[in-house]
């Protein structure tokens, strides 16, 4: 059964892997985001394994929620905040494409 533990975790690694690609080229970072988010719930997955390994899966399974915890409250932080720039740069779009009041012309 260890061996099936350890198996488990070099696996879960390797699928981390490719993901990083995703979070160094992006293209967005919409896409960088949910990567990271990505790795972090393989990680929490992987700190379970690790607890099953050391025969400290108690312990091991507390870590896992407070990084699963962690890891979400971040990218909702994140989300938030791109989507505050965009609100940001929608409005600022908008107000330099309006006519201000001086050219408004009064009949």
């Amino acid at each position: 059964m260890l061996l099936f533990f350890q198996a488990a975790g070099l696996f879960l690694f390797a699928l981390m892997l490719p993901v990083f690609y995703r979070v160094i080229v992006g293209p967005t970072a919409i896409d960088r985001i949910v990567a990271v988010n990505l790795i972090g719930t393989k990680t929490a997955v992987l700190l379970v394994i690790i607890g099953v390994l050391y025969e400290r899966v108690g312990m091991f399974v507390d870590f896992a929620l407070t990084y699963a915890l962690m890891n979400f409250i971040g990218s909702i932080t994140a989300a938030r905040y791109f989507h505050q720039v965009r609100l940001r740069q929608r409005r600022e779009a908008e107000a330099a494409t309006a006519p201000s009041n001086a050219e408004v012309s009064v009949n």
